[in-house]
């Protein structure tokens, strides 16, 4: 009877996108982390696809705001609007009873984040908010053994942040998080292109570049792309071609940092623990573990094998989602301070 007047619910609040999971259902939103506001009176003019769709469109007047910033809440009072306005939209104040709620974040947050993170929630109507840590949720939800006595490396690589962990019994071992991910990635291409070039051009740009070029090693089907963007010293509109060996240059940097995170992680892994991680190898999950040639860049640097997740972009929310299915898994895998 429960389940029939209260739907519980998981929540991926990403740099890039936020992601609702309700219970034996599955995801039901999927929207970017953009809040377009309107600065004369601070109200919430819209919300994810709607914001993002308003991004560089808008009068002075209107701002587009990311309240996620690396990974971390980088403005409070917009963070709690949107993901208010994203449990309206999943329903949660037309529910009959209040729900659960399992907020899924990178280890970076701080305790005042968590306490934002949970007045947001509680005012959107929940009854119980959980917080989850993300390499964790992304363990779960991409299947790996977290509770028996053997070492899993997930390495989650978001849009503001890099997570990575070493899990065994339940439990975080080692783990280290940088402030590095997708996002980065797209700036660095951003700015290769203005310095190399003195074209600008903008984030949905560098970001498909990344995607359809963009690689972590040289590639048999390396490609060139056409590129539109604004002549910095004509200030006119240019069209150019850009190469996937540029592309790659241009994210060296924080693809490097990536690597220094996962080797680093290692180094700190009890010596048994690695002996486990030898034979499972590195779990990538995240937007990031969808760049072309990265599965084999580790192999090469870290001479272990290298799995992607089966649904890389959905791990950490999926993992949260079975842990809002089973509260005894839940309550195995979230430690004390973060339940109150």
């Amino acid at each position: 009877m429960r389940k029939l007047f209260r739907t519980d619910l998981a929540i991926d609040i990403g740099t890039a996108n936020t992601v609702i999971y309700r219970a034996h259902t599955g995801i039901v939103l999927n929207e970017p982390s953009v809040v377009a506001l309107n600065s004369e009176n601070g109200s919430v003019l819209a919300v994810g696809h709607e914001a993002r769709m308003m991004v560089g469109r808008t009068p002075d007047y209107v701002l587009s705001v990311r309240p996620l910033k690396d990974g971390v809440v980088a403005d409070f009072d917009t963070a709690q609007k949107m993901l208010r306005l994203f449990l309206d939209k999943v329903g949660v104040k037309r529910l009959l009873s209040k729900p659960i709620i399992v907020v899924a974040v990178p280890p970076v947050v701080t305790s005042v984040e968590h306490r934002a993170i949970k007045d947001a929630a509680y005012a959107a109507g929940a009854r119980k908010v959980y917080i989850m840590e993300e390499p964790m949720a992304a363990a779960i939800g991409a299947g790996l053994p977290i509770s028996e006595p053997q070492g899993s490396l997930i390495v989650d690589i978001g849009g503001g942040t890099t997570d990575v962990a070493v899990i065994s019994l339940g439990g975080i071992v080692t783990s280290r998080s940088v402030r590095i991910g997708g996002d980065a990635m797209d700036n660095a291409i951003i700015n290769y292109v203005k310095n190399k070039y003195q074209l600008l051009i903008g984030e949905r740009t560098a970001e498909e570049l990344k995607m359809s070029i963009g690689s972590a090693h040289k590639l048999r089907d390396d490609t060139d792309a056409h590129i539109r963007g604004r002549d910095l010293v004509t200030g006119l509109p240019k069209d150019m071609l850009i190469s996937a060996e540029e592309v790659r240059e241009a994210i060296s940097d924080p693809l490097a940092k990536i690597i220094a995170a996962i080797k680093a992680t290692l180094d700190e892994t009890p010596p048994d623990l690695v002996s486990d991680l030898a034979v499972a190898g590195i779990v990538l999950a995240g937007g990031g573990a969808l760049l072309r040639g990265l599965p084999e860049r580790l192999r090469k640097e870290t001479g272990m094998p290298v799995f992607i997740a089966e649904d890389p972009l959905y791990a950490v929310v999926n993992g949260a989602g079975k842990c809002v299915e089973n509260i005894a898994l839940l309550e195995a895998v979230v430690t004390p301070e973060k339940r109150n």
